[in-house]
Order: C-alpha cells, then structure tokens, then sequence
C-alpha cells in the first residue's frame, strides 16, 4: 500500500470525528428552530419476542416526494435520493407509542430517533402487529408494523445489497449510478431470490422470521421496504445505518453488532446468515459461527467477485466447515436451494418454485 493510502487510512478515524462535532453542533444550533415547525414520524418496523419489543422510529421535517413508478425518468429518482439523503431531523421531541394496550415513550436524540421498549403484562401472540405512535402535545399519529418471533423452525438474516439487490458494489461507478437514480419498482433483485426467501419463510402453518441487515442508511427506509414489497420478497424488520452514529464502527463492526443483538434476543433459535462476497460478509459470518457454535445451520454467500478463487475464503470455509457449518460460495439462488433441500431446511416444493422463478426469469430477459 502506497505512504498515501496508509496516511489517509490513518487520518480517516479523525476526519469522521471531525465531521460528527461540525454536525453535532449545527443540529444544537438548527434544532430548536426545527422544533416549532410541522413535524413527522418515520417509523420502521418493531421486532422482539411475545414479552419485549422495541420499535424505532425517526422525527423529521416533512419531505416531498412522489410515489415511484417504474417509469420515472433517472433524474426524478436521483431528486429523490437527495431528499432522502438530505433529510431534516429534529431532536428533543416526546415521543409515546401503544402496542396491544401497552404504552411507552421516548425523547429524539440530536439525529431524531427514538426507541420505543415494550414489555406486555400479558404476552403477545406471535406474528405481525400493529402499534400507533404520536408525538406528545401533537395531533395526529403514525402506524408501525411490529414483528413478534413465538415459535419457528430457524430463522434467516441476510445483508441487503449484492444479495438480495442487485447493486453492484464491487464496482463503485456501477454502484452510483444504480443507486444513485433508482427507486423501488426499477431496482432488480437477484434472479431467484424471491422464490428462495419465501422457501425458507414458511414452514407449515409456522412463519420462519427473516432480518435484513444493510450498510444503507435509515434514509432510504421506504425504498427498500417498497421493494421488498413490491418484488414478493419476504418483509421483515431492517437494521440500517446511522451515518451518523455507526460511521466510525465501518461495515463489520457495525453488522457484526446488529447480528450479536438477533441471536442475544433469540436465544433458543437458530439462524442461516445470507451474504455475498463483495464486502465482509464471509468473515463476519464465519465470526459468529465461531462465537455461537451450534447456532447457525448454513452460510450463503452470492459470489459476485469469483470469491472461489480467493485464497482466504477458502480458510474461511475449511474453519467454518469444521464447527460443522457449510459455507456455500452460490453463483445463483437455486445453488442456495439445492443445499437448503438438502439439509431439510426448504422442501422439494419450495426448490421447484426456485427453478420455475429462474426459469421464469432467463425466459423472459432481454436477448
């Protein structure tokens, strides 16, 4: 590595700092002037168990924007991620939520968000429930979904982008112009990935919980939740960055943190971590494979960077081979499934809907 390189490196833990005092002292200076306007609650999804959750929101100034459509010119979704990425938070702001009859509050920190802890006197069915959040001394409320795990055969968390999306983060030129003037009907998932997650969702009459956790920012919250959404791909709760807060942890410390969080509220389930090998991903997960033996049930990483020919992925394999856990390098979903079949974890019906939506998918692209 070149002087450069190995100065900037070392100056970056200082730049980041720098940059989060410049900002913390423009919101005590901008904040309480926030205040005294229209505010909103972006609300994400809540998550936890029959007898705790909490549920995590954000206090903005309102922002205008249009619903996407899939055909939005690429300068109308690059206005949007502007708004997005240039939201208007407000700190100091009371905050009261009700799930199931339950209340609890919560004051906005300095970046405007909130996290709303519940502990139900009588405990919550598992599945999906609905909580309503307001601002205190305010009319009006906003809705959140809520996500509670009872019983489930495992459970999958799988990173976001070059794993489910398509975003072409090895290549950064790539990645910006996908990011960068996308919205949510125009942003394409893995061929596949779809039919793969619902596979390893259901379960009989259970609901096998799914986890998204990504390096994106809490910004763009609607447009992956509207992509989920809209691409059939199974919703659960998204765990995003803070780029304000989390920047200085970088992308393991950061993912490696939320992962720990999962498996400390669930105890007594197993989880199947999904990746690709564009970022950290393998390593990260063969860590937790390391600190939670018997815990995890498989591996998948999308190689999207012919990561079989990296030396140090095939040490990562052998180690986690030996705490009796496959790392599968899967070029395509249906390499996923053909091993979640036979570890008993999809059935031969769920593989066949893999196939089909592959199938589907190659029949059906541009020559």
């Amino acid at each position: 590595m070149n002087p450069a390189k190995i100065a900037f490196k070392a100056a970056l833990p200082l730049i980041e700092r720098a940059t989060l005092g410049v900002d913390r002292a423009f919101s005590n200076f901008i904040q309480p002037r926030r205040m005294k306007g229209k505010l909103i609650l972006q609300m994400y999804v809540g998550w936890g168990t029959p007898g705790e959750v909490e549920l995590t929101g954000r206090v903005l100034l309102p922002r205008d924007m249009r619903p996407a459509r899939k055909g939005d010119p690429r300068w109308r979704n690059f206005e949007n991620i502007v708004r997005r990425l240039s939201s208007r938070e407000v700190g100091g702001v009371r905050v009261v939520g009700v799930l199931d009859g339950q209340s609890a509050e919560d004051t906005s920190d300095v970046d405007g968000y909130f996290t709303l802890r519940f502990a139900p006197a009588v405990p919550l069915p598992g599945g999906w429930h609905e909580a309503t959040v307001s601002i205190i001394g305010r009319e009006g409320h906003s809705r959140a979904r809520v996500q509670v795990v009872e019983q489930a055969k495992f459970g999958i968390i799988s990173d976001l982008d070059d794993t489910v999306i398509q975003s072409d983060v090895t290549s950064i030129p790539r990645m910006l112009a996908t990011v960068l003037t996308g919205n949510a009907r125009t942003r394409t998932p893995f061929p596949g990935v779809g039919a793969l997650y619902r596979a390893l969702t259901r379960d009989g009459q259970e609901r096998n919980p799914i986890f998204y956790v990504s390096s994106s920012p809490w910004n763009f919250f609607d447009l992956l939740w509207q992509f989920l959404d809209y691409r059939r791909i199974p919703l659960g709760p998204l765990f995003l960055r803070n780029w304000g807060a989390d920047l200085l942890k970088g992308h393991g410390g950061y993912k490696h943190e939320v992962i720990e969080r999962i498996f400390q509220r669930f105890p007594d389930l197993k989880f199947i971590l999904v990746g690709d090998s564009g970022e950290k991903d393998p390593a990260i997960y063969a860590e937790i494979v390391r600190r939670h033996p018997g815990r995890v049930l498989a591996v998948y990483i999308r190689d999207i960077s012919e990561a079989f020919r990296d030396e140090s992925i095939g040490q990562l394999r052998a180690e986690v081979h030996k705490a009796g856990v496959d790392l599968v390098l899967a070029s395509d979903s249906l390499t996923a499934a053909s091993h979640a079949m036979a570890l008993g974890l999809i059935t031969p019906q769920g593989y066949r809907n893999v196939m089909s939506s592959l199938a589907r998918t190659y029949q059906t692209a541009p020559n």
